[in-house]
């Protein structure tokens, strides 16, 4: 069957607003025969890249082509406005509310247009919703009582009933619990028009298939799953450090050849000179001998001046095939708290918008402890951290938290989007100089250009980093992290970074996540999970 929908990108780069070129010169095809994964470090540009390719937004040269209807599903869905709801949030309001004038009694040709031939988009969202265990949930339900998780997959849902030409997801598979993750999977499996996935996520990529990288080098297509990619990129990078050692190799050599040289021609020339003084020659003559040993002198100079130019672009253009995979350094921030403090207690508290069985739940929290919060989307973790924060207050019980405690929800709400994120860590940290502030950052990755811009236009991988700097960088440390799914939107580099950061963190903290591989690296001491009988508190060992 030939390829009938395509997405293509001409010779497209992207400049931003500051003058940063974020990329330059891409050119590739993405069609509906394909699967395609798209991956690469946090800022390289990625969603950037899908929403040209979605027409959200203009390349600042070259064009994009699109054969065909797209659908792009955002990494951050938008809060939804006051009275949204789940027909808004699966994006078939305005054809439900179509569907229903007729139904009425209208007969607008507008209403008819609207619906088109999706007389059953009614039935087809109840039976989505049913299948992706999300039952409870109906196409007039407020969004504001839906968790995180539920929020993506209802707009999940809503991209599959799209029936456009072309997927573009980004990052879908973030806030998802596992079964709904493994539920996503076998959608998408079977997805029959064109797909385009940018993730960070192993095991959706390894079900994909092609995975293209975008890097400062350009897009490079790997014909094959993640595993394959992985294979493939070691390889490269083995070759390519091999290269980079061997062109180093032969510059220091040429350069010993090259000394050697200059120094053999000093001595003929200072020969030379002793031999025409010592045959008391005229002056005429040893001032034209001079002259051609000085003409004979630059000749060589200039030889190995473009010899040198010639190893030196070797050696960068060597360098620049290897990837920069650079450790990003964290400083570990001083301690938090005595081990046995009491830092938070929940005394009866029923907590609201959350299952019957885990309404209630008591709990205490002491100075070091580290404690995995698990549970299915919609099970309250999330509403337990705000409770916690005191963004929600409970329905009843009591709840008392040390002042200073630090929450970074799944939007990062901790982080104001309008403000740089040097100013924002200037004013949490103000025992540090402004250089060493900029060091911190820069040893996340986020360099001098994008902490100058809002933090609204970094990637969601560099605004995690920088809430996350603002938050452990304070002066003083905070005695309680409580964190909402902390390792979506990071690439694997930065998700070890923040590990290895949370591992050194003293406070106490409490961490909602669907990764059990992270979670893991983090030394808990408790689990807490929810449950259909209740909240379960364990100790890890």
């Amino acid at each position: 069957m030939a390829t009938t929908h395509y997405l293509a990108l001409e010779d497209v780069s992207c400049v931003l607003p500051d003058g940063t070129l974020l990329f330059a010169h891409l050119t590739e095809t993405f069609d509906d025969q394909r699967r395609t994964g798209l991956v690469g470090r946090n800022g390289s540009g990625k969603t950037v890249l899908a929403r040209m390719l979605a027409g959200l937004q203009p390349p600042s040269g070259g064009r994009c082509v699109r054969a065909g209807s797209v659908h792009y599903l955002a990494q951050q869905i938008s809060t939804p406005a006051p009275g949204a709801t789940v027909a808004d949030l699966a994006g078939v309001q305005a054809l439900l509310a179509a569907l229903q004038r007729i139904e009425a009694g209208s007969t607008e040709p507008a209403d008819f247009d609207t619906v088109g031939e999706r007389w059953h988009i009614r039935q087809q969202l109840q039976h989505a919703l049913e299948q992706h265990g999300l039952a409870h949930l109906r196409a007039d339900t407020p969004a504001s009582r839906l968790s995180g998780g539920e929020v993506m997959r209802v707009a999940l849902i809503g991209a599959l009933l799209s029936e456009a030409d072309f997927l573009i997801l980004d990052e879908p598979s973030n806030h998802l619990d596992q079964p709904s993750r493994q539920a996503l999977i076998e959608q998408l499996a079977h997805w029959p028009r064109g797909l385009l996935v940018i993730s960070h996520d192993r095991q959706l990529l390894d079900t994909l298939d092609r995975i293209v990288e975008l890097s400062p080098l350009g897009l490079r297509s790997y014909g094959g799953n993640h595993a394959f990619y992985a294979q493939a990129k070691a390889h490269e990078q083995q070759n390519a450090v091999a290269e980079l050692d061997r062109a180093r190799l032969d510059r220091r050599r040429e350069e010993q050849a090259l000394r050697a040289q200059r120094e053999r021609q000093e001595k003929r020339q200072a020969r030379g000179a002793r031999a025409g003084q010592q045959a008391n020659q005229a002056k005429i003559l040893l001032d034209r001998q001079k002259e051609r040993s000085d003409h004979a002198t630059g000749k060589l100079l200039r030889q190995q001046a473009a010899t040198r130019q010639a190893l030196a672009q070797r050696v960068r253009e060597a360098a620049e095939q290897v990837a920069d995979e650079a450790a990003i350094h964290l400083h570990a921030p001083p301690t938090a708290g005595v081990a046995q403090r009491l830092v938070a207690e929940l005394d009866g508290v029923e907590l609201p918008f959350v299952p019957e069985a885990l309404r209630r739940i008591s709990l205490q929290v002491r100075g070091r402890q580290r404690i995995g919060l698990t549970g299915p989307n919609g099970s309250g973790k999330s509403t337990l951290l705000k409770v916690l924060a005191g963004q929600i207050q409970p329905l009843a019980g009591r709840c008392q938290v040390i002042t200073g405690a630090v929450y970074l929800d799944q939007s990062l709400g901790h982080l104001d989007p309008d403000r740089a994120v040097l100013e924002q860590l200037q004013q949490a940290q103000r025992t540090l100089d402004e250089s060493a502030l900029r060091m911190r950052l820069a040893q996340l990755g986020l360099d001098a250009q994008k902490v100058a811009l809002p933090s609204r236009l970094l990637s969601g991988g560099e605004r995690l980093k920088a809430a996350l700097a603002c938050a452990l960088y304070a002066d003083p440390p905070p005695p309680l992290l409580l964190l909402d799914e902390p390792s979506n939107h990071l690439d694997l580099p930065s998700l070890r970074a923040l590990e290895t950061l949370l591992t050194s963190y003293q406070g106490a903290m409490v961490v909602a996540s669907h990764d059990p591989v992270f979670l893991e690296a983090l030394g808990l001491t408790d689990r807490l999970e929810a449950t259909g009988k209740g909240w379960r508190l364990g100790a890890v060992g």
